[in-house]
């Protein structure tokens, strides 16, 4: 049995070979992996010994020979084959062990050279894998160190599997087109080119998860790359995350974003918030988001932008969560959340890598579209009424636009002192949703007189002005934009509303 071994990541890779070795096992390998076994102990022959051709061109050609492909792709059960490999002094390869230049980790450094890029884009990796793969009857395949057990329990007992061959050539495929798509990516970007003719994307598993949004449906979680996004995070406690689990996580993490390292809370249901406010520390931050709906908050996910101390995890405690997320949390505040053994504890930050695209799929294909940029500040939008607003007013005002950005449109929110006070999200109509955000304040005993209105879109009649107006709404953040901002200004001007326009719509559909 002959065994080709050529790998980038050399994790587990000297007790895979000696396992080999020690079942006699014939081990060839090129540059740096047949370096490794050597200084193992091992006896290795090189690719040129098998070829009779050197490594040329700065190592970009080793294996792409008729000897190493003739010899994983002959059909052993063919007689025309191996006669044909036989005429040609050809032996058959049993064995490949291949991954492949780092390319993405290599495009990801910080100021990295494209000359340097181009040189970690595998040429005879992935062409040996492919090769290997298609003859998975006779060829055992390995791209992932994590199947190094079980291949090398098979060739120590002599048996076969003929289930874990094709399994190791699925993985191949999956993977080498995954690392394609990953150069091409990096190609698009190259030239500026956001939408490419052709969208490569590649995921990789993370986990399965027990059911999708209902227990009829199935459901995974994969990652653009592990490690990174959600999946950076850590669990410190609690039951398995669930596919709603990770839609609200995701929802709470955007809620909080626009807040930075100021202290806030997000408090969410169903994707969008019940309750979202900044404070002095995690502990007010939580309180002033959970006064805005208490009752909708049972059963929510939590998300802070700061780390979770003793005093708000004691607080949190009271209230049946599903999740909560926090960038750091104090160990005794683990422990106290730990004793609900259902929570689920998460500690991380969980942020987008750079460049990423936002991708909704719908039937038969996927939109694509650029991530939603940070709300717009202060210095950008313009005071169209005659009243400006005033110091106090234009805090709440920057408030409610960093709040509303999170709510599922149509969508407004009712803010005082750095807290929603009222939300109405996800609303056939501007109307509607002005009616939900004061009648859930006012239901739960918000005093809505003096507070700052957002809109994430704007006015289209006057109607919903008036509304506020009535609830004693003193200030208004709005993109502006409508053919009736004449209207709807004036009929801000009428009721002594101080109005903003921000020049930017934030929809989230």
């Amino acid at each position: 049995m002959r065994a080709l071994l050529s790998v980038s990541d050399k994790s587990g890779l000297v007790p895979f070979a000696q396992g080999l070795a020690a079942k006699g096992v014939e081990l060839v390998s090129t540059g740096g992996t047949a370096r490794t076994l050597r200084e193992a102990g091992l006896a290795v022959k090189d690719i040129s010994e098998i070829t009779g051709f050197p490594e040329m061109l700065d190592g970009r050609v080793k294996t792409l020979h008729p000897v190493v492909h003739g010899g994983l792709l002959a059909r052993r059960d063919l007689p025309e084959h191996m006669e044909a490999i036989k005429a040609h002094n050809i032996g058959t390869i049993d064995l490949v062990v291949v991954n492949l230049y780092p390319f993405r980790e290599t495009a990801a450094k910080p100021g990295v050279h494209p000359e340097e890029v181009i040189e970690n884009i595998d040429i005879g990796g992935p062409s040996m894998l492919r090769s290997a793969a298609k003859n998975f009857e006779s060829v055992w395949v390995i791209v992932d160190p994590a199947d190094y057990e079980r291949v090398l329990a098979h060739v120590s007992a002599g048996t076969d599997d003929a289930t874990l061959r094709r399994l190791l050539a699925e993985k191949v495929y999956a993977h080498t087109s995954g690392y394609d798509a990953a150069i091409a990516q990096w190609f698009a970007q190259q030239r500026g080119e956001p939408f490419p003719d052709r969208y490569p994307l590649t995921f990789e598993k993370q986990q399965t998860l027990r059911y999708g949004e209902n227990p009829q449906q199935r459901a995974a979680f994969y990652v653009e790359k592990p490690g990174t996004g959600l999946g950076a995070l850590v669990q410190k406690g609690g039951k398995e995350l669930s596919f709603n689990n990770l839609l609200d996580l995701e929802g709470a993490l955007l809620a909080i974003e626009p807040f930075g390292s100021q202290p806030a809370c997000a408090i969410i249901k169903h994707t969008t918030p019940c309750g979202l406010a900044t404070g002095s520390d995690a502990l007010d931050a939580y309180k002033k988001a959970l006064a805005c709906d208490p009752v909708s908050a049972f059963g929510s996910v939590i998300a802070f932008s700061v780390p979770v101390d003793v005093a708000a995890a004691e607080s949190i405690s009271s209230l049946f969560v599903e999740c909560i997320v926090a960038p750091q949390f104090a160990e005794e505040a683990v422990e106290i959340l730990g004793r609900k053994k259902n929570l689920r504890v998460l500690e991380g930050r969980a942020n987008w890598p750079a460049g990423t695209m936002d991708l909704k799929r719908v039937r038969g294909g996927l939109l694509v579209q650029d991530r939603a940029p940070s709300p717009t500040d202060p210095q950008q939008w313009n005071v169209v009424t005659t009243r400006p607003p005033t110091a106090d007013e234009q805090r709440d005002l920057l408030f409610a636009w960093k709040a509303v950005a999170s709510v599922k449109s149509n969508a407004i929110v009712l803010a005082r002192g750095g807290a929603t006070i009222g939300i109405g999200a996800g609303q056939m109509s501007r109307v509607d949703a002005s009616f939900v955000a004061v009648h859930k304040a006012t239901t739960l005993g918000h005093d809505t007189k003096g507070s700052a209105l957002g809109s994430d879109a704007f006015f289209p009649f006057r109607d919903g002005i008036d509304q506020a107006a009535a609830a004693g709404v003193t200030a208004i953040v709005q993109p502006g934009g409508s053919v009736r901002d004449a209207e709807v200004i004036e009929a801000a001007n009428a009721h002594g509303i101080a109005m903003v326009f921000t020049g930017e719509r934030l929809f989230r559909h």
